[in-house]
């Protein structure tokens, strides 16, 4: 296993991150189990859960998986979308991140949680509330690192300056959706890390199925998260979602690879990416995700693949060079 160095932390971590969305939900504790030991046998040592996942369960059920191997792995939960009736057992208020923060240490049956993310946006709480929040929880010990996810780049940067102003925690860890029909993240939030030298883990590398070979020109599957979960059948609604996935899965039939494979060794391959995070219902679904680690993913092997969905248009409309003292 080759580990990267996780942006400023200095933390190692493998090259892909197992997400434990599932754990509790589509899979049991039995199969939740089967799935942690044949990644940690492979060496990865790096998980993803959240306190709303398998409405807590997936919390317990990791937190017995690591129970005897607790310092050997690097784990991550998250707070913000509600988790009781509770007007307030939501948001990034302080009040919520600290009780959150409490209720999955218990869950997790842990002291400390690696990287601890903020899930979404809050526009009810000002940054700063949020962000000293976040603080006291490191000078706790209660986290480590704070972390976000699903933050647009404009709101991670001015958190980062809010963060270096008020000498409070960064950052240092984003997670963004990303994969070959969802590029947006390339185009603020890729550079943003590499800038900041901030880690990132990128959800749904496989666009929720789409990028899997199901999904075949003339070959509607009859089900799936695509068909069955309007949310993701919203997500991925446009016609150029399938135009894309429909030219991948040609691409990886001719080039030799399951298009799984080839799916999440593309987004493992951006240099600004630490890790995308694969997950499964069961370990045989969870095979060809991690398959992805023998696929050498060249420079020009990215590109080929990169060119079979639209790139997204840059953060400016200056585009051409610049040449010369003429605006």
């Amino acid at each position: 296993m080759n580990y990267r160095t996780l942006g400023s932390t200095g933390i190692q971590v493998s090259p892909l991150c197992f997400g434990t969305m599932s754990f509790g939900a589509e899979a049991d504790e039995e199969t939740s189990a089967a799935m942690y030991r044949r990644v940690r046998d492979l060496g990865i040592n790096f998980f993803d859960s959240a306190n709303v996942y398998g409405g807590g369960a997936s919390e317990e059920i990791l937190g017995r998986l690591i129970a005897n191997e607790r310092d050997d792995v690097v784990i991550t939960s998250k707070a913000f979308y509600p988790t009781s009736g509770d007007i307030n057992a939501q948001g990034l208020s302080r009040r919520h991140i600290m009780q959150a923060a409490e209720a999955s240490l218990k869950r997790l049956g842990t002291d400390r949680i690696d990287f601890y993310f903020v899930h979404a946006f809050d526009d009810s709480t000002p940054i700063e509330q949020t962000l000293r929040a976040l603080d006291d929880l490191q000078r706790q010990g209660t986290i480590l690192y704070p972390a976000v996810s699903n933050w647009a780049a404009w709101q991670i940067a001015t958190a980062l300056g809010l963060s270096a102003r008020e000498t409070l925690a960064r950052f240092e860890l984003i997670e963004p959706m990303y994969n070959l029909a969802k590029r947006q993240a390339e185009v603020e939030i890729l550079p943003l890390a590499q800038a900041e030298n901030m880690g990132v883990i990128t959800y749904s590398p496989l666009g929720g199925g789409l990028l899997t070979g199901k999904y075949r020109a003339g070959q509607p599957p009859a089900a799936g998260r695509l068909v069955d979960n309007a949310r993701y059948a919203d997500r991925y609604g446009l016609e150029s979602d399938r135009t894309t996935a429909e030219r991948f899965t040609a691409f990886a039939d001719d080039a030799g690879f399951s298009p799984v494979s080839l799916a999440v060794a593309w987004a493992m391959g951006h240099p600004g990416v630490t890790a995308p995070i694969v997950g499964a219902r069961n370990p045989a679904q969870l095979e060809g995700s991690l398959a992805a680690l023998g696929i050498d993913m060249t420079a020009e092997l990215r590109a080929e693949i990169s060119a079979l969905s639209p790139t997204p248009a840059p953060a400016t409309d200056r585009t051409e060079t610049i040449v010369g003292n003429w605006t």
